[in-house]
C-alpha cells in the first residue's frame, strides 16, 4: 500500500461538481491499494498515520501527530500511484490490486485511523475526483507498506 501524506491547511474533494468532502487544518492522503496488500498493511500506513511528528509544536519544530494539532485527515483512494512508467510513455497499472479487493482495504485504512479518535473524510471510490488541497509548508511523504527496511 502506498500513500502520499501532505500536510495541509484544507482539503476538499468534489465529484460531478459537487463537494462531497472536506477538511480544514490535518492531512490529505492519496492511497493506492497494491496488489496482494492485505490487513497488515492496511495496519501499517493507519499506525503511520496517526503517530506522525509533523506539525510544529510552540517551538516550531515537527513535534505533533495529527490528533495533538487537533487536525482531520482526508483520505482519497488514487490507483495512479501504482502506475509503473518504467517501460514506453503510457503508464501500466498491472500492479493496481482488482476494484473489489482495494476498495475493502481502502474502507479497513479509513476505519482504521477512526478507530484511532481522528475524524476521517474520504473521497468517493472509483469517481473522477477534483481534490482541492492548500498544502502548509509544503509539507509531503511517501509510505510504503513494502518498504519497511
Amino acid at each position: 500500500m502506498r500513500a502520499v501524506v501532505q500536510r495541509v491547511k484544507e482539503a476538499r474533494v468534489a465529484v460531478d461538481g459537487t463537494v462531497r468532502a472536506s477538511i480544514g487544518k490535518g492531512l490529505c492522503v492519496l492511497v493506492g491499494v497494491e496488489a496482494g496488500d492485505g490487513m497488515d498493511d492496511v495496519n501499517y500506513i493507519a499506525a503511520k498515520l496517526a503517530a506522525m511528528r509533523i506539525f510544529e509544536d510552540d517551538g516550531g519544530k515537527m513535534n505533533r501527530n495529527v490528533t495533538e494539532a487537533g487536525g482531520a485527515m482526508m483520505i482519497v483512494s488514487q490507483f495512479t500511484l501504482l502506475g509503473d512508467l518504467r517501460k514506453g510513455r503510457r503508464p501500466s497499472f498491472g500492479n493496481a490490486e482488482a476494484p473489489e479487493k482495494a476498495r475493502e482495504l481502502y474502507d479497513s485504512l479509513i476505519t482504521a485511523v477512526r478507530q484511532g479518535g481522528i475524524t476521517v473524510e474520504g473521497g468517493e471510490f472509483q469517481a473522477h475526483m477534483e481534490v482541492g488541497l492548500v498544502n502548509d509548508g509544503p509539507v509531503t511523504l511517501l509510505l510504503d507498506s513494502r518498504k519497511l527496511v
